[in-house]
């Protein structure tokens, strides 16, 4: 059976703990090396991975290009605009084509029935690289950023702060499966999923809403944010201002534990969600989660070719 990574409970929260101990093994096994040196066995040789970009993108780009050399295959990048895809050929049908012709399937959209359309219709692999609901790869960088500065995830308090947003229903997906606790600060009206809250909290999680920045973060062990302003959305003067207490900067960081770090996918909008004070200072772990996206990624294109 092909094995999609379109969301993190795709996987289960077993085998998201064997991707991430892979990825910090394959992490620890390559330093110093070239970026573009693959990895000594080479565990996907000769497999091709086609990248389909519907969404601008850096990280999500350049770590799966990267990941999938690394791994010893290549990767074909396709931008909607130059493709038919973007002429009016259909998901499904796109999903054909690419299933005789790639080995796996990365899509980066906006709709994501179009990523499950696409699952339905393809024989190889397909992954999330990021939809308007969801964003499961950003949120494996993520936790094996925590567990490499010493975070174990069992019973963490993460702290989100600003809009319900793709990447926080991918976080709050990640606490039920991972049992973790996190405290959503969010503006009345920007709440993020709440069929993942309630499948968290079935999960054992702990997840509360809190209107006050300062209650969501007072004692957290982590503080995470994202720009306010998602991609291809307007740059809306009314949300942002009602975002604009939920700013992580030095006096909302000061009430989370004294050991406590700073997460954002980025890109960031710096003096919006995020200051430079904190983004750049000693408790951020910003650049760490960058790099991290390839290293995840290589764990989760191991696991969809059953290799994890």
């Amino acid at each position: 059976m092909t094995r999609h990574f379109i969301a993190l409970g795709d996987a289960g929260g077993d085998a998201v703990a064997a991707m991430l101990g892979d990825a910090m093994d394959r992490k620890a096994a390559r330093q110093a090396l070239p970026k573009g040196l693959p990895d000594a066995d080479m565990p996907l040789a000769g497999h091709v991975l086609a990248l389909v970009f519907e969404k601008n993108s850096t990280r999500t780009r350049v770590s799966f290009d990267i990941a999938i050399r690394q791994l010893g295959g290549s990767a074909l990048v396709l931008d909607a605009g130059t493709t038919q895809l973007g002429r009016g050929e259909t998901i499904a049908d796109t999903a054909r084509v690419l299933s005789r012709m790639a080995d796996a399937i990365m899509l980066r959209t906006d709709d994501h029935a179009k990523i499950e359309e696409l699952a339905l219709h393809a024989t190889v692999p397909v992954i999330n690289g990021l939809t308007d609901l969801s964003h499961p790869c950003q949120i494996m960088a993520d936790l094996q950023t925590l567990l490499e500065h010493g975070k174990a995830l069992p019973g963490l308090e993460v702290a989100w702060l600003g809009d319900g947003n793709n990447v926080l229903n991918s976080l709050v997906e990640a606490a039920g499966l991972m049992k973790f606790n996190v405290r959503i600060g969010v503006p009345e009206g920007y709440d993020s999923d709440a069929t993942f809250i309630a499948a968290a909290r079935a999960g054992g999680a702990r997840i509360t809403v809190h209107r006050s920045a300062a209650e969501a973060a007072r004692g957290a062990d982590v503080m995470v944010t994202d720009t306010w302003i998602s991609m291809g959305q307007a740059h809306a003067e009314a949300k942002l201002a009602a975002m604009a207490p939920y700013q992580v900067n030095s006096e909302l960081m000061a009430l989370a534990k004294p050991d406590a770090v700073l997460l954002h996918c980025l890109p960031a909008h710096r003096g919006e969600e995020v200051t430079d004070a904190v983004i750049d200072g000693p408790q951020s772990l910003v650049w760490d989660e960058a790099e991290n996206r390839i290293h995840a990624q290589k764990a989760i294109l191991r696991w969809a070719f059953g290799q994890i």
